[in-house]
């Protein structure tokens, strides 16, 4: 990264830039951890597959209730301040995970539930702030920052196959995560942009629950958390079930299983990375169509294939197609810098209902047609998304307040160079 020496500005977004990569992949690490240990989990609790459903509904419904409270929150104190309150909760909430797996049970799904509140006052933090970041340096940065957030998941499912392999104890494993996590994140969100996300001063708390209001009446928003949400459930449920499925399916070992979750998601990381340049070469709309048909041959693949090899063939199309969608509703819906924080905030909270509705509906089919046949039913779900792909077109009024912001800054940064994006700064 060259950046000019006597250019504090080029420094702070330089430095934000780098800190936001590693705070989202330290959000993949948490949530891949005490996935990555889910069939010792389950064995356990003595769980079938319709109570795993459940398991994971408790996780996404933590979500689901913090998320309306998120975009009021996060515009009102900013995402530095809110990432670094909810770091704490969760590793308070995978620390309860680890004890209550030793211990008590009861406490594993309380953690569960303060795991996924937390998370879900992370995920619209993180996504306002990379959306400012996107704005200052003018161009698609969002599909990259979720490469972070995937590479965390891919450190998370390799570490969980080492420790399974070697018979570390689930808590043993679990515990040090959640130590690491909430030391890190805290010290990462210092070197977040100064500002709030929009840019202005602190916003009260009236006008924050108006914004937030207003965001679920407008259609746009709701189309976008719509894409959200399918896309969502296919990364959920790859996510939850694609280990199960190996071990269920094929006779596969538990390591196995785990080697094919993290195929996944190593597939889901490289299409994040490599995003970018299929949205400028194809536009969000033509990006977004060709990753819902990557994502309905894999899952097609790896529900109907019969070898093992087809399974992580499956796997892999499957993460590849499921990387582009979540991130581009977040920036189509970041597009108006003042109204990011409440749109963010209802995308992803219709998007959560992906977790909250999978899980129960996959799990239920499971018990019926089995697991790997009842993965088709996302396959459905992600061929109809295509019919709401203009909803990511960048909007004529946001690009004219991106240039007027733009300019506004030039005026309050006059050592900034003209087009910051392409010379002074080039994220990692």
């Amino acid at each position: 990264m060259n950046t000019p020496p006597g250019d504090p500005y080029a420094r702070e977004t330089t430095r934000a830039v780098r800190s936001t990569h590693l705070v989202f992949a330290l959000l993949g690490l948490a949530g891949a951890s005490w996935a990555s240990r889910l069939p010792q989990l389950r064995d356990r609790l003595d769980l079938d597959a319709a109570s795993v459903g459940l398991l994971l509904l408790l996780l996404a419904v933590g979500g689901l209730v913090a998320l309306p409270l998120a975009g009021p929150l996060v515009a009102r104190v900013g995402p530095r301040r809110a990432v670094t309150a909810v770091a704490v909760l969760v590793g308070a909430g995978l620390g309860a995970v680890a004890v209550g797996f030793a211990l008590w049970p009861p406490l594993l799904l309380t953690g569960l539930f303060v795991l996924g509140t937390a998370t879900g006052f992370w995920d619209v933090a993180v996504a306002v702030h990379a959306a400012a970041l996107e704005r200052r340096l003018g161009r698609a940065l969002m599909p990259r920052f979720f490469a972070g957030f995937s590479l965390g998941t891919v450190a998370g499912a390799c570490l969980g196959a080492l420790m399974t392999v070697l018979r570390v104890p689930v808590s043993l494993h679990l515990g040090a995560v959640a130590v690491l996590v909430t030391l890190l994140t805290p010290a990462a969100a210092r070197h977040f942009l100064p500002r709030p996300a929009a840019d202005t001063a602190r916003v009260p708390r009236g006008k924050a629950r108006a914004a937030g209001s207003q965001a679920w009446r407008d259609p746009r928003t709701v189309a976008l958390g719509l894409l959200a949400l399918a896309f969502a459930l296919a990364e959920g449920a790859g996510s939850n079930w694609i280990s199960l499925a190996v071990i269920d399916r094929h006779r596969a070992t538990a390591a196995v299983g785990t080697l094919a979750y993290a195929a996944f998601l190593t597939a889901l990381t490289l299409g994040r990375w490599l995003g970018p340049l299929l949205i400028d070469r194809l536009g969000r709309p033509g990006a977004l169509r060709a990753a819902a048909a990557t994502a309905c041959l894999g899952i097609a693949l790896f529900a109907t294939g019969p070898r093992l090899w087809t399974g992580f063939a499956g796997a892999l199309l499957w993460g590849a197609g499921a990387a582009l969608g979540f991130p581009l509703g977040l920036s189509a819906g970041a597009d108006d810098p003042a109204r990011a924080a409440a749109r963010v905030g209802v995308i992803t909270s219709i998007g959560y209902c992906g977790f909250v509705c999978g899980p129960p509906l996959i799990g239920t089919l499971a018990d019926r047609t089995g697991l790997a046949p009842a993965l088709l039913a996302i396959a459905v779900v992600i061929a109809a998304s295509p019919a709401l792909a203009g909803a990511v077109r960048t909007t004529p009024q946001a690009t004219d307040k991106e240039k007027e912001q733009a300019t506004n800054k030039e005026k309050e940064h006059p050592c900034r160079p003209p087009r910051p994006s392409s010379k002074s700064v080039t994220p990692t």
